[in-house]
């Protein structure tokens, strides 16, 4: 009989054993997706991405897209280089931060639900991880964030994670808003690839000249009639300034009916430039109105904003632009004294 009694207490007491690490092991396997899965959120090798989709809670929506180094949206149309770069950095240099309080959870965990962007990366053509980012950690050192993989799904409770070196939220690096995507280059042209540039001045019409390279000669015109002298260094000199031409910021603050009320409202300059492929590049010109009078062009007292201007491109987006980079494609006199005669 004792023996049956010790026999039960072996058997009671190696039950409670297995079953104790059956638990262990089943909060092991937990733990270890809380410290390692769920808070691995960089991608080591970021040459390997090969798509990146952004998304809001809103509807927008944008695919970045590599091929052969060079990225671009689902439309085909180029991306804003820094633009991507700031989110391979993030993608690589993104790290753990820390856990949530237990009682801030629920509240994060539903707000993320509703309010949150979501990032998919793709590595060599397949879906690899999702971020879900939502919003910035208390101290504004860090995101809370969630984790989405391929292997082993999506995690149910938010961590906080941080970019390596850098003190700051991450989110402003990711926007799903298209246009702010936008390649702010207008041109990037050598004096060799352009055949024409005409600038129209509606202000002062007089100002307003065409340039004609003719290969092995230039020729300088205002209101139809030759230049009677100019300085072909001068003249080369002008056309060089077309090498690096960007616009500031693309239209994020305009409603449609606001584009339609500026796209009506005077023209001070028309530039059209063509190219020797035959490519012709129109940029129609508007001020912007201001409170404080500013000293224009020519030192004129005017209620307009000479920092800044809005110009139209070619397939009808306004974009902004400063006075300080392009004076130097419209202010022909400056390489072209004789056009001061003229006025």
């Amino acid at each position: 009989m004792k023996k049956n009694k010790k026999l039960i207490g072996i058997s009671i007491l190696l039950i409670g054993i297995l079953t104790l690490s059956i638990v262990t092991v089943n909060l092991i396997k937990s733990r270890g997706n809380s410290d390692t899965e769920w808070i691995n959120f960089a991608i080591e090798d970021t040459t390997k991405i090969t798509k990146i989709i952004i998304e809001d809670t809103y509807g927008q929506y944008i695919e970045l897209i590599q091929e052969d180094g060079v990225w671009h949206d689902e439309k085909g149309e180029c991306v804003s280089k820094p633009n991507v770069s700031f989110i391979l950095e993030a993608a690589k240099l993104i790290e753990f931060k820390g856990y949530l309080p237990e009682k801030s959870k629920p509240k994060f965990t539903e707000l993320m639900a509703t309010q949150h962007i979501k990032v998919s990366y793709y590595v060599d053509g397949e879906w690899t991880k999702s971020w879900y980012i939502g919003p910035p950690a208390q101290d504004h050192y860090g995101q809370i964030m969630l984790l989405e993989t391929a292997n082993d799904g999506k995690s149910k409770d938010p961590v906080m994670m941080r970019i390596k070196g850098l003190n700051g939220i991450i989110s402003p690096r990711f926007f799903a808003e298209r246009k702010r995507w936008m390649c702010t280059s207008i041109f990037e042209l050598a004096p060799e690839e352009i055949r024409s540039v005409e600038v129209k001045n509606l202000e002062i019409p007089a100002l307003s000249f065409k340039v004609k390279n003719l290969g092995r000669s230039f020729e300088v015109t205002s209101k139809g009639k030759k230049l009677s002298q100019i300085d072909t260094a001068n003249v080369y000199r002008y056309l060089q300034t077309f090498k690096k031409v960007h616009f500031n910021f693309p239209n994020v603050e305009l409603s449609s009916k606001q584009v339609d009320s500026v796209k009506r409202s005077p023209l001070f300059a028309k530039l059209i430039l063509t190219e020797k492929t035959n490519k012709s590049t129109v940029l129609k010109m508007h001020r912007i109105k201001s409170e404080v009078a500013q000293r224009n062009e020519i030192g004129e007292m005017v209620n307009m904003d000479m920092n800044l201007f809005w110009a139209e491109l070619p397939n009808g987006e306004l974009v902004k632009c400063q006075y300080f980079v392009f004076n130097a494609l419209l202010m022909g006199h400056i390489y072209f004294p004789a056009l001061n005669s003229t006025k």
